[in-house]
Parts: structure tokens; C-alpha cells; sequence
């Protein structure tokens, strides 16, 4: 079975809402492939500048929460690297 059109589309399956909060659409709580379809657009370029503005807004505690923080950023960071060949 192939995919529906809107399969990964960040926009689509995690669009903002009123308030300029991004919400779950309800057709999306009937579909189901609704967990797959949402990893997928959080693994998209726009996807993980999202992850990397959530982490941004997240205040860091001391000096552990800065460097777990910096982490995260870079691991984002890596993702959307693309892959180089090292020869």
C-alpha cells in the first residue's frame, strides 16, 4: 500500500494552529500510519530546525543541562549535514 500524498509533510500532519501552536490534525489521530508519518516530517530538514527551536527555548540548569543541550543541537546538526565521504 503506498503512502497517502500527505506522508511525512511537516506542514501537513503538524501544521500550526490558533495561537501559533503546531497541533495534530484529527484527521490525522484516524490515520494509521499517524507515528511513522510524524517521525518522518520531524526527520526532514524543516522538521529538525523545529527540533533545534524547541531545544533553543528550552532553558538549560547549570552547567550539565548546557552541555546536554549542546549535544542535542550538534547530534541536530549532524543530521542535516549531508553525508561526506572521508577518503
Amino acid at each position: 500500500m503506498a503512502p497517502k500524498a500527505c506522508f511525512g509533510i511537516l506542514d501537513r500532519v503538524f501544521p500550526f494552529a490558533a495561537g501559533g501552536l503546531r497541533a495534530v490534525p484529527p484527521g490525522c489521530f484516524e490515520c494509521s500510519e499517524k507515528v511513522l508519518c510524524l517521525k518522518n516530517a520531524l526527520a526532514t530538514p524543516e522538521g529538525l530546525d523545529l527540533r533545534t527551536g524547541l531545544i533553543d527555548r528550552t532553558p538549560s540548569n547549570g552547567f550539565f543541562g548546557r552541555v546536554k543541550r549542546w549535544s542535542q543541537k550538534k547530534y541536530l546538526h549532524h543530521l542535516k549535514e549531508p553525508t561526506k565521504d572521508k577518503r
